[in-house]
């Protein structure tokens, strides 16, 4: 009987791609060890995303290819998730408490963008990560309602100088929302804005965060931009619908977080296909395709295309959006792809940017 060599583990564990980080476990650099006593077999591996409801899965996958190696008496492929700081802007100061943030922009209004930020934010926590939300979209907040926050409800403030974010769901929220009257608009020219959302971010006292998503406001004006320059950003979803003219907005965002040099992360198309309730038909209102003809020009991935249905408005303005109102559903389902892609979109990134060690060769 030959021996179990570390080989021959590496090399059946190569066959294997994580769909998410789109590469094997070793080349993606996820292995931590593996031990080989006689004919039994035990990998570790961690993963740099949020990845609770697919770690299972994923380690028996792996540890059903390893039994099949010839000499291999008994495999355990035990594998864990630890979210990473991705080194954001060289000239942005870091955000405290915050490892990630995770900008989630629209060129226009009207395309789900809010939507989107609050299920993607809820799918995180789901998948075991710390996450924070942060309404960011001063002229139309919304996520306070999204996540069942009662009109009215302030946060506490620490020290005369820290906001304290409100819980909902298992997130922390935080919006300009809570410190304004509801009914009364924010009719503010942009630099107050700007000002008042950095003081915002700067002061409100996160509790150690893997990821802070950021519902950004709508478009590419100043305050986007201010945002963009000052917020040390891991990346950005930009989120469109198939309809040409929403397309011609969503360049327009992914042109401004690469001038700023912000990784951009992937493309959502929402509203993609309409579902009739009573026959099953399928019917692209907003046109077809779009999202994906938008992330193949810019060389990015398409992260999801979710349909235009009635549940996810519904939900949202219930107060529990569909990724903790029905989990299970295949919306849900959606959301939680969405979730483990961003995060290692994210994770490929930090790896990216790296620094390459340098050899020095001695005369010795």
């Amino acid at each position: 009987m030959s021996l179990v060599t570390r080989a021959a583990i590496e090399h059946v564990l190569r066959q294997y791609t994580d769909p998410y980080l789109e590469q094997d476990p070793v080349s993606a650099g996820c292995v931590e060890a593996i031990h080989i006593d006689s004919g039994k077999v035990q990998v570790d591996l961690c993963l740099g995303y949020a990845a609770d409801l697919f770690r299972g899965g994923w380690a028996q996958t792996l540890q059903m290819g390893l039994q099949g190696l010839a000499s291999v008496e008994a495999a355990s492929v035990r594998v864990r998730s630890e979210v990473r700081p991705y080194k954001a802007q060289a000239q942005v100061q870091a955000l405290a408490n915050v490892k990630n943030i995770i900008a989630v922009a629209s060129g226009k209004g009207g395309v789900g963008k809010s939507t989107t930020a609050a299920n993607l934010a809820l799918a995180l926590a789901r998948e075991g990560a710390r996450v924070g939300i942060l309404d960011a979209d001063i002229y139309g907040p919304s996520q306070g309602v999204m996540f069942g926050i009662a009109e009215g409800t302030r946060p506490q403030v620490r020290e005369q100088k820290w906001f304290v974010p409100l819980q909902a769901h298992g997130v922390e929220v935080m919006s300009m929302a809570f410190l304004t009257d509801d009914n009364t608009p924010v009719v503010w020219r942009g630099p107050m804005v700007s000002g008042a959302l950095m003081q915002l971010i700067n002061q409100t006292a996160w509790n150690d965060l893997d990821y802070l998503v950021i519902d950004m406001p709508p478009g590419t004006g100043d305050i986007q931009l201010t945002l963009a320059q000052k917020v040390p950003v891991a990346g950005s979803v930009i989120v469109t619908t198939p309809q040409d003219l929403a397309l011609l907005d969503a360049k327009k965002g992914v042109e401004m977080f690469r001038k700023v040099q912000i990784p951009v992360l992937g493309v959502v198309e929402n509203m993609a296909v309409h579902l009739c309730s009573n026959c099953g038909h399928a019917e692209h209102l907003f046109g077809e395709g779009g999202g994906a003809r938008l992330a193949a020009q810019y060389g990015v991935e398409l992260l999801a295309s979710l349909p235009l249905a009635m549940a996810i408005r519904e939900q949202a303005d219930s107060g529990r959006p569909t990724a903790i109102a029905e989990p299970d559903s295949p919306i849900a389902l959606m959301y939680q792809e969405l979730a483990r892609r961003v995060g290692a979109r994210i994770a490929v990134e930090a790896a990216r940017a790296q620094p390459v060690p340098s050899i020095t060769v001695s005369d010795d």
